[in-house]
């Protein structure tokens, strides 16, 4: 039952496509939640970003910065590495999807207006990733491997 449950978690397929589709956006979505956590590569840090979410109506503005800074960051890490990549997957569509409708929908479509493209971009590979799992190159594989 417990292998079972495992398997489902971690279960991923032999393409490498996984690898493929991780790794850039691992590496974008850990640099945006090291912005919004650290105040690294020109980001506000976690205070900033607090300030900033509580004036476009997302409160409590500090645990909202922290939810949002954590799912990038520590997703981020998780999909470069393939390692529990359907959750990690599944929480970063998720952050997404309410950074598209809270902040760039009202924007239209294209990033030099503050569109939501790239949030959608995001967001559809994230959810691909969801699905399909980490792939061949990924940790999880690894997992799955010995489990069974």
């Amino acid at each position: 039952m417990k292998n079972a449950i495992l398997n489902k978690i971690f279960i991923t397929n032999d393409s490498i496509a996984g690898a493929i589709l991780r790794l850039p956006v691992g590496i974008i979505l850990a640099a945006h939640g090291a912005q919004k956590l650290f105040g690294m590569f020109g980001g506000y840090g976690l205070e900033g970003t607090a300030q900033w979410m509580e004036s476009i109506g997302l409160a409590p503005g500090f645990v909202m910065a922290l939810l949002a800074g954590s799912a990038e960051f520590f997703g981020g890490l998780a999909l470069i590495l393939g390692f529990l990549t359907r959750p990690a997957a599944a929480v970063s569509a998720f952050t997404m999807l309410v950074a598209i409708f809270s902040v760039h929908a009202s924007n239209g479509l294209f990033m030099s207006n503050n569109g939501y493209e790239f949030a959608l971009s995001l967001f559809a590979i994230t959810v691909a990733l969801a699905v399909q799992g980490g792939g061949k190159y990924s940790v999880d594989k690894l997992i799955v491997s010995k489990l069974n």
